[in-house]
């Protein structure tokens, strides 16, 4: 019984150590405070990688938007697409609008992702009309960020925007250039939900982009005015040069076949006096051994060489005429124009060169006659011209004409066939066309292309030198800067169309 009582004494010691012992923390319990810890970890990785692809979304938008607008080459709807594109989808707005300071009003020039209805609205009217207390007043006022939360609560300059779009919260932000406003940039979202700080700074950045696409394309466009006057200047420089080098041509030239005429205008004269005394020598000759005693075979050699000298001495003459012509010729083309150019009434100009030529083809060829038409436009007006060089080569385009016309005349087998030159002219703004047309013999096609050449003619000995129309070229040409060309049918009729400018020192080209 002791021993028991002592077994069982121990029993219960070791019992109260056991149950006074501390118990350690099952698995269990300690499962639940690391899995909180292990979330809170992963959220805040969550949000800083959010954070860091939301920036990496500015960073690749705003780069895009300058790339856009260092390409544009000075056009601005690409710049203006791009900012509205990357600031709707990186700010999460539903569509988005930009509009300019135009003659002072606030002017749609710009869109993305706007309702249909709403684009179609603001195409047929897109000035808009600023509402007092609105929120585009408040930005035009202040030149501050505009962020209405609901603008259905309190209005907008717009009713569109509310009624065809459904916009709720909108950010305007201003677009300001040394603190002027000139324009604005609003994005919209179809519900009620604020826009963070970041996306307000984010389109403040975009708004930016946008002036600078403006200051831009004002620059390259000043840039590309600058560049055209110079290229202007240069023209004009170049045009004054020719002119400058071609006056001195022609006073080089006069110098030059002044002194050729002193020293072979004496000569010729002999030339063509003494072939016309020897014909009437020949006739002497023939006179005084008229009555000789010749045999029959000496007298008919005699005769044939008297024919033959006589035909020689015909030539002469005739190329003598064609040498004292050509130095008259050179002459007249050596010498300068008028000492001044001045506007002159070319309908006026063309109707006396028309009479000028008339008359004196008359007194020329008594038996010359010709009829004349006439086309004027009451609009054609003045033009800057040296008027006496103007007239000489209208002179010679329409006496050109006269000829071709009678030469077809002459040939012409039957009376149906009536010689006529017409006369027009016609406005063209800043040039003015004067039409000489002959329905005479025509020119062939490998004459056409040598006409302008200087000496070049194919008119018969003594009836041309081949200056005129090289004369007529250099001085609508070169002097004053206009064109000269020829249409023209062989059998049917030859079109002469000069192209003056109106001002002095301008050029003009071909139609």
């Amino acid at each position: 019984m002791k021993r028991r009582s002592r077994l069982t004494g121990k029993a219960l010691k070791l019992g109260r150590r056991k149950a006074a012992k501390p118990q350690r923390a099952s698995t269990a319990e300690t499962v639940p405070k690391r899995s909180a810890a292990a979330i809170s970890l992963s959220a805040e990785i969550a949000r800083l990688r959010g954070e860091l692809n939301e920036a990496r979304d500015r960073e690749n938008a705003t780069t895009e938007v300058l790339r856009v607008i260092g390409s544009s080459s000075g056009d601005l709807k690409p710049a203006f697409d791009a900012v509205l594109t990357n600031a709707v989808q990186i700010c999460d707005a539903k569509f988005g609008n930009l509009l300019l300071f135009e003659d002072g009003a606030l002017r749609h020039v710009a869109f993305y992702g706007a309702p249909r209805a709403y684009l179609e609205e603001r195409q047929r009217d897109p000035v808009v009309r600023v509402t007092p207390g609105s929120d585009l007043d408040q930005v035009v006022k202040t030149k501050q960020v505009a962020h209405t939360l609901d603008i259905q609560a309190v209005g907008a300059s717009s009713p569109a925007i509310i009624k065809l779009a459904g916009a709720r919260t909108v950010l305007t932000v201003p677009m300001v250039k040394e603190d002027d406003l000139i324009g604005v940039l609003g994005i919209y979202r179809q519900e009620v939900r604020p826009f963070t700080d970041s996306q307000i700074t984010l389109l403040r950045i975009f708004a930016a982009q946008a002036v600078i696409a403006i200051e831009n394309a004002r620059l390259l466009n000043e840039l590309r005015q600058r560049t055209n006057d110079l290229s202007k200047s240069l023209d004009e420089l170049r045009i004054a040069q020719d002119r400058l080098v071609q006056t001195q041509k022609l006073a080089s030239l006069g110098q030059l076949t002044a002194g050729i005429a002193h020293e072979i205008k004496n000569p010729l004269n002999f030339v063509n006096n003494f072939s016309g005394l020897s014909v009437e020598l020949i006739d002497e000759i023939r006179n005084a051994i008229k009555d000789a005693p010749l045999d029959e075979k000496a007298r008919l050699e005699i005769d044939e060489l008297a024919d033959t000298l006589r035909s020689n001495l015909d030539k002469i003459a005739q190329h003598g005429k064609r040498a004292d012509s050509i130095v008259k010729n050179m002459l007249l083309h050596s010498r300068e124009g008028s000492s001044e150019h001045r506007p002159v009434d070319i309908n006026s100009l063309v109707e006396e060169s028309l009479n000028l030529a008339y008359h004196g083809a008359r007194a020329e060829r008594p038996g010359f006659t010709i009829t004349l038409e006439r086309s004027f436009d009451p609009a054609a007006g003045e033009a800057d011209v040296f008027p006496q060089d103007i007239t000489r080569v209208l002179l010679n385009v329409i006496s050109n004409g006269f000829y071709a016309a009678s030469k077809r005349k002459a040939a012409a087998t039957d009376d149906s066939y009536e010689a006529t030159v017409t006369a027009a002219t016609r406005n063209l703004g800043d040039r003015v066309e004067i039409r000489i047309r002959d329905n005479g013999t025509g020119i062939p096609s490998e004459v056409k292309e040598k006409m302008f050449n200087p000496f070049f003619t194919t008119k018969p000995t003594g009836e041309g030198t081949g200056l005129g129309l090289s004369i007529s070229h250099d001085i609508v040409v070169k002097q004053h800067s206009g064109a000269i060309e020829v249409y023209t049918e062989p059998g049917a009729f030859t079109e002469i169309k000069i192209i003056l400018p109106r001002a002095a020192g301008t050029t003009v080209g071909r139609n």
